[in-house]
């Protein structure tokens, strides 16, 4: 098992954690209502997905 040698400082442990972001999901345009959805996803709010509607949303439009 790896065992450090020397203890590392606050400042060194802090720089790496550094780059541990989250990063926002990319949203695209739905072709069919102009929403924004997750790309390859239905729609949630037409209920399309490549051109064919999948879910049958009452509540929309």
């Amino acid at each position: 098992m790896a065992v450090p040698k020397n203890r590392l400082s606050q400042t060194r442990q802090k720089m790496r954690r550094a780059n541990w972001k989250l990063t926002a999901p990319g949203y695209v345009e739905c072709p069919q209502c102009h929403e924004a959805m997750m790309p390859h996803h239905v729609c949630p709010t037409c209920g399309y997905y490549k051109g064919k509607q999948v879910v049958n949303n009452t509540t929309a439009e």
